[in-house]
């Protein structure tokens, strides 16, 4: 079989009983997939026999090699960043898709691709209207790497993390998708816990949602002061000359988006946990890497705006990264009168 028969809810993320044992179908598909393109086997026979997990983490690994023949061709190294906001989205429904082909209930795993769904919507939509799909686009932060560190480096950096490291924690992310699977061969319908999960991701996008609006619309402001030196009505002349935005869900976390982001597939991990009845397994590896991968962005982002922005150190140490730290927003300080010492009076009468 391709999945595992299992004795209890405990062994769906069990990655001796669930993992290990279809790792050979992984060393196997190049010649089955030679066998399929001379005729010789049906596609659909080689999708539906093989494990879900296995052939997803392949499809991870082929498209990060597409990434990186992309990334060096164009000198261009966004290219995962094009596909961020749907591979999950698409890995969530192989599992779907997968599990209707070999007769397997799909409820749980429908309501993951709902969500999910909905979160590549929002996401896709965000990233266009910043123009990220435009020809040439690509994040700012990898020109200003590239300028310190040496350029063979970088090229490694581009040939393990960029294309390969960044695709393969897109599969990893939707991954507790396939305890979900296997958790249905014990309890199949859809339970209050299951709606109460997709409930907590859909009000997780609807916050990310609106903490990226707060952002375009400050923005948005801010660049119509740049080109008619008005000020929008509904933000203040101290607002724009800030060059950061510190209000609505800004005031309490200096990036609010990010803490959705990471948090929504934290929950996913969490949802296969409880479906599974685990305190943990070693599906916390996606959510895990993807925490750690927030932190270093993150940080390099908040380097290059402190740069930009005076005021922004003091916003970092009055506003948490990413969890509030205080019950109240974020207040510009009061600006410091200038103390005049004494000798700086006596140098002023001298020149008089």
């Amino acid at each position: 079989m391709a999945i595992p028969t299992l004795h209890a809810l405990e062994e769906c993320s069990d990655f001796s009983k669930t993992v290990q044992p279809y790792i050979p179908q992984l060393y196997a598909l190049p010649e089955r997939l030679s066998d399929v393109i001379s005729g010789n086997e049906s596609l659909i026979k080689l999708y539906t026999e093989t494990n879900p997990l296995i052939s997803g983490f392949a499809i991870s690994v082929f498209l990060g090699a597409v990434f990186l023949v992309a990334a060096e061709v164009n000198r261009n190294y966004s290219q995962v960043d094009r596909f961020w906001s749907l591979l999950p989205t698409f890995y969530i429904a192989h599992f779907d898709l997968w599990a209707r082909l070999t007769g397997i209930p799909t409820q749980r795993i429908d309501a993951a691709l709902f969500f999910s769904t909905v979160w590549s919507i929002r996401l896709t939509y965000n990233y266009w209207r910043k123009g990220g799909y435009e020809i040439g686009s690509e994040d700012y932060r990898w020109e200003i790497v590239r300028k310190h560190v040496p350029k063979f480096v970088f090229h490694v950096f581009n040939w393990t993390f960029i294309s390969f490291m960044q695709s393969i924690l897109l599969f990893l992310l939707a991954a507790p998708a396939y305890s979900l699977l296997l958790a249905t061969q014990f309890e199949p319908e859809l339970s209050s816990a299951d709606l109460a999960f997709t409930t907590v991701e859909l009000g997780l996008i609807l916050t990310e949602w609106f903490a990226d609006q707060q952002q375009w619309n400050y923005h948005a402001a801010k660049n119509e002061y740049k080109s008619t030196g008005k000020v929008v009505p509904s933000y203040k002349q101290a607002d724009v000359d800030r060059g950061f935005l510190t209000s609505g869900l800004w005031g309490y976390s200096r990036h609010p988006n990010f803490a959705c982001e990471q948090t929504i597939w934290f929950i996913l991990y969490q949802w296969s946990c409880f479906a599974s009845k685990n305190l943990y397994s070693w599906l916390a590896v996606g959510p895990s890497f993807l925490i750690m991968l927030f932190q270093g962005s993150t940080w390099l982002t908040e380097l290059i705006t402190a740069g930009k922005y005076p005021e922004y150190r003091d916003y970092q140490r009055s506003v948490g990264m990413f969890v509030p730290t205080s019950a109240s927003a974020y207040e510009t300080p009061a600006a410091k009168p200038k103390v005049i010492r004494t000798s700086e009076l006596a140098k002023k009468q001298k020149k008089k």
